[in-house]
């Protein structure tokens, strides 16, 4: 179940425009890997330890290829790819690696994680 909170924003465009409230998804605990490990251990034959030596070697590989400007698809799970923000020039021969501002990390689900975003439940806490 995923946890919402109301949220007041208001409207950047036109600050005579009364405030809305929006819903927004809150976290409800956090997962790291060494838990990861432990659920994976118990659902198979293999030990903890083993599952989290696989999944740091993962993080670790997932990690190298993205810098290596690798798109990464892990199956059924989604890709992961760098983006970057960057400013506006006026021509092409202007753009260079100088304008990038910020890089972040684009996810896009598989169809196992499309499907679960069709059918998750809410739930307001105060």
């Amino acid at each position: 179940m995923v946890h919402l909170k109301p949220l007041k924003r208001s409207n950047p465009q036109d600050a005579e425009v009364p405030d809305k409230y929006y819903a927004k998804a809150v976290g409800n605990g956090v997962t790291d890997l060494h838990r990861l490990a432990h659920l994976i251990a118990n659902q198979s034959t293999v030990r903890k330890a083993d599952c989290l030596a696989v999944l740091q070697a993962l993080q670790h590989n997932i990690s190298d290829e993205l810098g290596q400007g690798r798109i990464v698809k892990l199956g059924d799970f989604g890709t992961f790819q760098v983006g970057v923000r960057s400013n506006g020039v006026d021509t092409e021969e202007e753009v260079s690696q100088n304008l990038v501002k910020s890089a972040h990390l684009n996810f896009r689900p598989g169809r196992d994680f499309q499907s679960l975003l069709k059918t998750l439940s809410y739930k307001l806490v105060g």
